[in-house]
This record gives C-alpha cells, structure tokens and sequence, in this order.
C-alpha cells in the first residue's frame, strides 16, 4: 500500500492551537450527589469514583500526541475532556487552549472530533457522506463544498472508492481502514486547526493502521495542525509518527513526553528493553513499578519536557471566530437534511420497496377477501364491514415500526453530528417530517386505490377521497408515534417491544372489544389515548353518515328494514361533526407525537453538550 508523502495545503492556519491541563481529575458519582450538585466540590454520600486524577499534560500544535495506557487508565474520558464534551463544571481542574481557559461550545467549532465506532450512513456514497458534511458546515455553497471534498478525498486517499457506497453489516461496502478515514474526512471537512481522534487504528489491520496514521502524520507536517489520539498497543512504525505520549495508569499521568524521554525513564528505573518489544508497549507492561518510583512527587505532577509558553495574541480572539465554522440557516439545513434522508429511504429496499409491495399486495388481498361486502346488506355484512376497518387499522399501524432501524440509525448520527454542532435538532426533525410526508402518501394510496373499491364501500368520489386522506394520517400518526419511541429506547429490540405492546394496548382500549361504557374508570384515559379510536370512528361515520344514510338500511327483520345507518351511528355514539373533529384529533397526535420527539431529542443532545 502506497502511503502518500505530501498532502494539499488548503490554506495558511491563521492560529497554531495548544491544549494544556493543569492539575485535572474527573470523578464519577452517585446519581443522587450529581443532581445535589455536590460532586466536583462538595462531600458526596457515596466515595466517589476517579476516573482521572490531577492529570497535567499538553498537546502542542504541529505535533501528533498519543495517549496510551492499559484499559480503564482514562484515555477516553481525558480525550473526551479536551475535546470538551465533557463540560467543564463537571471536572476540577483547568483546560486550557493557547494558555486561556477553554470555551467548550466555541471549543468545539474550530476542532473535529472523530469517535472510536464509524457512524456513518451504510447506504450513501463515500463522496455523498463528505458532501453533506460539507454542506452543513462550510457556508460557502455548493460548488466550494464540492471543491473542498474533491481536495479531502485526494488528501485521504479516497480517489478510487468516491462512488462506493459505505456499506456495513450486510450490505458490502468499502474496507475497513477506508471506512476509518471516511469517519475522519467527515470532521475534517470544514479544516479544524485541532483534531481529537479515538482509538483510530481500533479493528484495522496493520498496513490500514499504518495507513490512517500517516495520513494524520501528513497533515500535521502540510498544516500545522494538532492531533491528539488515543491507542493501545501501536506498532513499531506507528510509534515513530508519535511526537508526543502521555501514558495514563489508574488516572494518572506516568510519562508526558518523546518516546525518547520514556525510554530514558525506564532505563533510569533499572529497567532494560527486551529485544522485539516497543518501548510503549513494554512501558505499559511494567507502568505499576513506574508508578510506585514517581508518586512520591508532589501533587503527581511531571515536569513537561522543553515546555514553552504560549504568547499572548491581542487579536487571537477574533482569529479563532474565523476559525470557527457558522451554522447553515434553518431553512438550508431542511432542505440538506430533507435530501440526505431522501437517499437512505429511497436505498433502504426493506423500508422502500417492501414498504409499496405490502402496500400494493394488502390492499389486494384484503379487498378480495371482503369482495364486494359493502354491496351486501343484514347484520352479517355489518359485521363483516366493521371488521375489515379494525383490521385494516391493525394492519396500518403495525406495519409502520418497520421504520424503526433507520429512525435508531438515525438518532446516533444525529447525537454525533449536533454534538459537534452541525445543525439544529428541530431542523432534522422538521425534515424527517416533511420527507415522511409524500412517502406515507404514495404508499397510503397504493393500499386504498384497490381495496376501496374491491370492497364496494361507499360509491362517491368524496368518500373515497376522505377514506384515502383517514389512511394517510394513520400512517402519519404511526410513523409520528415510532419516531417519537425510537428517541427514547436504546436499541431496536426494546422499541419492538414497547410499540408493538402500546399498538395492542390500543386496540384493545379501542372500543371495538370494549364498548366505551364497559371500560374501567380507572383505565378510560386508554381509550382517548387509543390510536384506533378516532380513525375507526371516522371510518364508521364516512361509511354510514351523511344524507345517504338515511336511506341506507344495515339490517332487516322479516323483510322489513329495522335499523338504518344514522341510527346504527346513534347506537355506537358515533355524529357527523366527528367526521372531522376525530380528523384534528389524529393531527394532534401527529404535531404531538413529533414534538415529544424533538424534546427528547434535544434533551439527549443538549446533555451530550453540558
């Protein structure tokens, strides 16, 4: 594998950022002390638990910092500390870039942040991923976003595989080792001066690790930037392209220096290199006698090696303003978001094929299984009326949770993405919303066109069409209420279980097995919570109400009509001003649903932030 030598400049780096720490820890405690607000400095209940421990190092630009240690030493959470996700309040201690205390919202906007697991899109192109990147943080427009992810591509060696999809688990895609440097093309589209890598050669092979490594080694050299990164055990080539390590053992700092200045403090400790073993990896073998030999140093500070000072600049807050990079307007967000969300529907053949075949092959089905039942009159074709709407609600709401793998595939990019502050949560929810919109009617009409008249429901146009838009806002409703559950759960065999357990607690408060009157007090809010209720009203009063049922007779005694359709309405309880009040309802439901998802959302995301 030829590893490229030289990178493209994209410009002169106005400033050159340094991080440093100074006497830092991080703590974790008990869930009752954290909301008492007395786990960074008052006395919790519980002891708590340190995760770092009076940590002093620094991360100097133009160089690469590696920080090392054996599992559980802390190198996540002190990366996650310079990065600043980890919000300040939370630890004691300072964090300081170019020798002032660090703004981590401000913080976040000049640096990239690339997470050990690869969120990204397995369905869109390694070119598609950088390009919407771009957009939704270069304000440059189209034609500059395009030029910059042409420069990144070449920059990351990506050329050859621009318009290979991403691919992941079962669908084939690029290499791992692309698929890595993908993710780290992703944070870099907008040329952060600092970049925060974790565990970048996690699960890749050696020439791959070798690979992205020099990549970063590149860039350092061609734009001066700072890279900081956490490994476990680099190889040999991959420790030589390290300026600097810091190793961690139990939180704390055991070395802040060059290999060269490791391998000298092992010597000086009587300890002598085995042959075939680096220094790193043999440092972190004997790290506890290395512990016991320097924490007789006060506060367990460690002297940094040639450390200089940062120089004050006059005008280095305005510098770092234009480093930073800007918000895109809520309206071009929408649309970016709306486009991107498009080609993953579009891609997902579980979601969109299948979604119009079931659609196509139900409506069918179900319309020659009750052919013709609507033209029959007497109590058996009453009934049989009734239960093809409870069925064909049951089979509407249910069908929807097939969406729920890409709303929860959606949900940790949107985390990673806001995190960094890319774009607004409202904007992702409003454009999930508007992009659901034509989907859910297309496949909304597919399912009513043939089963409606199969059927032989009501014979009027307006019927039809009034059916038809009842159907499209269950389907609305129902995809409202999934991603409303899929920001709350975990994982999808969790939202499985609680959607489909609230859909049948539904359909039993529906008032089709229980009439209204027979539901316990105690449980009758289920029945007005109840998705079923108001679409199966509505469904009865299109079918039985208006001027035609009046004439209309649903059942007959000893040849003579004894019950008509507004008086089989009048014993459901049902009116005609239903027939559009229960409409308003299920929009209720529909805004309702997608608010409690946006609050949840952004709840989720804000914490991420604070």
């Amino acid at each position: 594998m030829e590893l490229p030598v030289k990178g493209p400049v994209s410009g002169s780096r106005r400033v050159p950022y340094g991080i440093e720490t100074k006497n830092l820890s991080y703590k974790i405690c008990g869930r009752l002390d954290e909301l008492s607000g007395v786990c960074c400095c008052g006395t919790p209940k519980r002891p708590p638990t340190f995760i770092l421990k009076e940590v002093n190092c620094e991360a100097r630009p133009g160089e690469i910092t590696a920080i090392a240690g054996p599992s559980g030493a802390g190198k996540t959470t002190l990366l996650e500390t310079l990065a600043g996700k980890i919000p300040p309040r939370k630890v004691s201690g300072q964090v300081l870039v170019n020798g002032w205390a660090m703004d981590a919202k401000r913080f976040m906007r000049i640096s990239g942040y690339v997470t050990q697991d690869d969120a990204l899109f397995p369905l869109l192109t390694v070119e598609e991923t950088l390009m919407y990147s771009a957009l939704l943080r270069l304000k440059d427009g189209k034609k500059e976003a395009a030029i910059r992810v042409k420069e990144l591509m070449k920059e990351l060696g990506l050329d050859h595989v621009a318009g290979s999809r991403i691919g992941g688990g079962s669908n084939r895609g690029i290499s791992g080792g692309e698929r890595r440097r993908v993710s780290i093309g992703v944070d870099l589209v907008h040329d952060p001066a600092v970049i925060l890598i974790d565990e970048p050669t996690s699960g890749l092979d050696s020439a791959s690790a070798l690979h992205v490594v020099s990549l970063l080694r590149t860039m350092v050299i061609s734009h001066g930037k700072t890279i900081v990164l956490t490994i476990h055990q680099p190889g040999f080539r991959i420790l030589e392209l390290f300026d600097r390590i810091v190793l961690l053992a139990n939180g704390f700092v055991m070395h802040n220096g060059s290999l060269n200045l490791l391998e000298e403090r092992l010597r000086f400790s009587g300890h002598f290199l085995p042959p075939h073993v680096n220094v790193l990896e043999f440092a972190i073998d004997v790290i506890e006698s290395l512990a016991i030999q320097t924490s007789d140093t006060p506060s367990n500070r460690n002297i940094f090696e040639d450390q200089k000072d940062f120089e004050e600049n006059k005008d280095e807050d305005h510098q770092m303003r234009k480093s930073e990079y800007s918000r895109n307007a809520r309206f071009e967000e929408v649309l970016i978001l709306g486009q991107r969300f498009c080609n993953n529907i579009f891609r997902t053949k579980q979601l969109f094929a299948t979604r119009v075949i079931q659609a196509l092959v139900a409506g069918f089905v179900l319309g020659t299984i009750f052919l013709k039942v609507g033209n029959e009159q007497g109590r058996v074709a009453l009934q049989a009326r009734i239960g093809f709407f409870a069925f064909s609600l049951t089979f509407l709401l249910s069908s929807t949770t097939e969406g729920l793998p890409i709303f929860l595939q959606e949900k940790r990019i949107l985390m990673n993405e806001t995190s960094r502050g890319a774009y607004r949560v409202s904007s992702y929810v409003i454009a999930n919303t508007l992009v659901f919109l034509p989907f859910l009617l297309m496949v909304g009409l597919l399912y009513t066109i043939p089963v409606y008249w199969l059927v032989g429901l009501r014979r009027e146009i307006n019927g039809f069409l009034y059916f038809s838009l009842v159907v499209w806002m269950v389907l609305l409703m129902s995809n409202s209420f999934v991603a409303c559950f899929s920001a709350l759960v975990p994982n999808f065999i969790m939202g499985n279980s609680v959607i489909s357990g609230l859909m049948g607690s539904f359909f039993l408060f529906s008032g089709y097995f229980i009439s209204k009157e027979n539901i316990p007090s105690y449980w009758i809010f289920m029945h007005y919570l109840s998705l079923f209720k108001y679409p199966f009203e509505c469904f009865m009063v299109n079918e039985y109400g208006g001027e035609q049922g009046r004439s209309r007779c649903v059942t007959f005694e000893e040849g003579q009509c004894n019950l008509n359709a507004n008086g089989f309405l009048e014993q459901q309880g049902l009116k005609e001003s239903q027939k559009w009040s229960n409409l308003i309802v299920m929009l209720g439901f529909i805004i309702g649903y997608r608010v409690l998802s946006f609050i949840i959302l952004w709840c989720r995301c804000y914490k991420t932030r604070n």
